[in-house]
């Protein structure tokens, strides 16, 4: 008889697979709770995890109960204000209830909701899911790099909608074989020595008697081996890996003029925060260039852009001017997929919003995939709206967008960078 003894070691992240597929379940939810976080944090704590909260009604399995059955006649005395079908509101708030601000129950008992938290990366997977740079084509294929999902053997672990039911087999066969191999050479053996015994003259009883116990124990021991064991289940395993793909630059173009209060300024700063943690995570090697702008437009980096206090008068051509100087110089139109995406409050000098409408039809958008403008104002719209809406009759890689309150951020952003349909 032989002893298996289990010493495997429990993986790392062993609840990880029954984690992804909670939230797979309850992205709906989870989803409203990410987007509900964008408006609520601060710009310093844009990237980190967040607290879902899911109401208990929601994660409740369903089951099944045995109907008692039949038709059944009931009489409620003293009913002189219902009809059948009728349905009998909840009592309203007052009497013996509670005065606090939560939902009370009306059966005198509930539960409190379900909180879970979502690491940093799980917080960014489901805020930048289906979402991707329009009208990215290839050109040069060595900068640029994506990453792609394929097969990548087997695992033990995995969900069953992965289970490979060949290998698996394939497993349990090898199994039953090493389990009870020896036992069926033994049976067989038993059961050719009780022929011969049956058929010799003689009385045999005994060893015959004995050799039947030995041949009912051997077959029950190789009845016992399960068929499939949770040992021998195999699951498809998928990695990714890098596909290189075109290279690509991103303009942010920041008004930080007089115009902009610091409120405004904080909405653009939120939606850049989130154009670049959406960039930096999809494309690898995306290369960014910042230009804030007043009266003049400056090159800088990363950190001058979000948290300089620099401000002036308003000359949106500048950066205009500034943004076409610096991509004929580094960023050829037929090596590179140029982005750009520009925030203003929409107040410029009027005479200049000409000069910013000439300076995108002829300089910059027959050059670039794709150029979005965003308004973050709560004032009727001015000169700068009215010609870039003109240009969105004559261009289809330009985008207009308009904010006004920190809400309405996540779902702009959203829609500019959606993936397009096939």
């Amino acid at each position: 008889m032989a002893n298996f003894i289990d010493r495997r070691l429990n993986a790392k992240g062993k609840s990880t697979v029954n984690r992804q597929r909670f939230i797979e379940r309850y992205k709906k939810q989870i989803k409203k709770a990410v987007s509900d976080a964008v408006t609520r944090r601060s710009v310093t704590d844009i990237d980190k995890g967040e607290k879902i909260s899911i109401p208990t009604r929601d994660i409740s399995e369903p089951l099944f109960r045995q109907g008692q059955g039949g038709k059944r006649n009931r009489v409620h005395p003293g009913n002189d204000q219902f009809n059948r079908g009728d349905q009998i509101q909840r009592p309203r708030g007052g009497g013996q209830g509670g005065a606090g601000q939560g939902d009370a129950s009306d059966s005198g008992e509930g539960n409190d909701d379900f909180v879970f938290n979502i690491s940093k990366d799980e917080y960014l997977e489901l805020l930048f899911e289906d979402l991707a740079l329009p009208n990215l084509q290839n050109n040069r294929l060595n900068k640029l790099v994506e990453y792609q999902t394929y097969r990548a053997g087997f695992t033990n672990d995995g969900v069953p909608a992965n289970i490979n039911i060949v290998r698996s087999l394939r497993s349990s066969l090898a199994r039953r074989i090493a389990m009870s191999g020896s036992k069926k050479h033994a049976l067989k053996a038993l059961q050719a020595e009780l022929e011969q015994l049956q058929d010799m003259p003689g009385s045999q009883a005994e060893k015959i008697l004995a050799l039947k116990e030995q041949i009912e124990q051997l077959k029950k021991q190789i009845a016992n081996v399960p068929f499939i064991d949770t040992f021998d289940l195999r699951y498809n395993n998928y990695a990714k890996r890098e596909k290189p793909s075109s290279q690509a630059v991103m303009f942010c173009l920041m008004d930080v003029s007089g115009s902009m209060d610091q409120a405004t300024k904080d909405i653009a700063k939120r939606f850049y925060i989130l154009l670049y943690l959406f960039l930096t995570r999809s494309y690898k090697n995306l290369e960014v260039v910042y230009i804030r702008h007043h009266t003049q437009a400056k090159e800088v980096d990363e950190h001058e852009f979000f948290y300089s206090q620099e401000t002036g008068g308003t000359i949106v051509s500048s950066a205009l001017k500034l943004m076409n100087d610096i991509q004929q110089a580094r960023y050829p139109e037929n090596e590179w997929n140029i982005y750009a995406a520009q925030a203003s409050d929409g107040d410029n000098w009027s005479d200049d919003s000409p000069h910013c409408h000439d300076l995108l039809a002829t300089h910059i958008l027959p050059k670039v995939r794709y150029f979005s403008y965003i308004e973050i104002t709560h004032r009727a719209h001015q000169t700068l709206w009215n010609q870039y809406q003109d240009l969105q009759k004559q261009f289809d890689n330009i985008a207009v967008q308009h904010i006004r309150e920190v809400e309405d951020i996540y779902p702009v952003f959203r829609e500019l960078f959606k993936k397009q349909a096939v």
